[in-house]
């Protein structure tokens, strides 16, 4: 009886937090939701239900397609780095004898920047080269701000993960005559996996919603080669005031953010299940 009683009270203690969630996403949601359906244009006074005229548009519009093209370069090359590159700064951590904290402290700089100061510095930073004004290599540009920015989350959870391995796995592996590269391949890196991947899905939705580096640097261009889906769907919404051709570039999204969600969630399951 006692079990019963106990979910009871945690439901009651729970049920304000709940209500308040629900209230600040179910209710937008739902709201995106219906206006997804219909056609409204408040600057022509446009207000009529149309169903799914929106997403058979979005699936035939070649803008959205480049937005959604642009979207998955961005999230692949982003998160690849970012992982590679936070893996050798927790390693190299990990390694340090001396003046750890102050390494950490210096990898975990940008991190604190904020968005909108690092598109900022990295204007300034393009600005003798014209970067961003060049289609082929705007994106390049803007991957970089973004894996400077964004390396740090990666680090801080690999070396955390690090510190924490036992140091006579490593040991033992040395006595049974395994180098540091094999060391690495075989027993470093797996331990990492599942902490790597917890994190690469935070980075990946991340990096699927990200906004405020192209809106500053590029604001889509040039061309449309840097106008990810959020972009698009922000000139529909604020710029062009179709509402509802909006919502749906906005609920598109969405799914799209929950299924490479899910993915994950499938693969890091996997992951912890072999370990």
């Amino acid at each position: 009886m006692r079990a019963p009683a106990e979910r009871r009270l945690a439901a009651v203690l729970l049920a304000p937090a709940l209500a308040v969630l629900a209230s600040v996403t179910l209710y937008p949601l739902a709201q995106a939701l219906v206006l997804s359906l219909e056609r409204r244009v408040p600057v022509f006074g446009i207000d009529e239900f149309v169903g799914l005229r929106h997403y058979a548009f979005l699936l035939r519009d070649p803008a959205f397609a480049n937005a959604l093209r642009v979207t998955a370069v961005f999230t692949v090359a982003s998160v690849a780095l970012e992982v590679v590159l936070g893996v050798a700064a927790a390693l190299a951590l990990a390694t340090m004898r001396r003046w750890r904290a102050v390494g950490v402290g210096l990898v975990l700089l940008p991190w604190c920047v904020p968005g909108v100061v690092t598109a900022r510095i990295f204007e300034w930073l393009y600005e003798p080269t014209g970067w961003l004004g060049i289609p082929g290599r705007a994106l390049p540009a803007l991957i970089v701000a973004d894996v400077w920015r964004t390396t740090p989350f990666l680090a801080l959870f690999a070396y955390a993960r690090l510190i924490s391995i036992p140091p006579a796995i490593g040991e033992a592996a040395a006595v049974d005559g395994a180098g540091r590269l094999a060391t690495l391949r075989a027993i470093t890196l797996p331990l990492l996996a599942p902490v790597l991947l917890t994190a690469a899905l935070f980075r990946t939705l991340d990096a699927l919603r990200a906004f405020d580096l192209m809106y500053v640097l590029t604001g889509g261009g040039p061309a449309a080669t840097t106008e990810t889906l959020t972009l698009y769907a922000y000139r529909h919404l604020f710029q062009t005031l179709q509402l509802g051709l909006g919502a749906a570039a906005a609920v598109l999204v969405l799914v799209i953010v929950a299924l490479v969600a899910w993915a994950h969630v499938h693969a890091l399951d996997a992951t912890e299940a072999r370990t």
